[in-house]
């Protein structure tokens, strides 16, 4: 048994039924919805593209500055929490810990 499909209009048995008011107001905020979901998707996938677009700019070449800056525009809260650290060890242990860290992190650059 074979269902009539819904595009051709020759498989139509009989005239199509004239919606009532209030099953046009009905399908008219469907399409709406539709139309706003077609949108959502279009500008997420387009700021998307452009996220992908951005994160390609920086690669290994560019300068530890250039690095950072992104890392802490991808991750704030990463940054706020290592901010947050530091405040709380205070400068002399920062000091003490970026002689033993520094080292390490240039021998791993090369």
């Amino acid at each position: 048994m074979t269902s009539p499909q819904l595009s051709d209009p020759s498989a139509s048995p009989g005239p199509v039924p004239v919606p009532t008011a209030a099953q046009q107001k009905v399908l008219d905020r469907i399409a709406l919805q539709r139309e706003r979901l077609r949108a959502r998707r279009a500008a997420r996938a387009q700021a998307m593209a452009l996220a992908q677009r951005d994160a390609g700019t920086v690669g290994a070449d560019e300068s530890l500055a250039l690095r950072a800056a992104g890392f802490a525009r991808q991750h704030p809260l990463a940054v706020a929490a290592m901010a947050g650290v530091a405040l709380v060890a205070g400068p002399r242990r920062l000091v003490r810990w970026a002689g033993v860290v520094l080292p390490l992190v240039m021998r791993l650059r090369r």
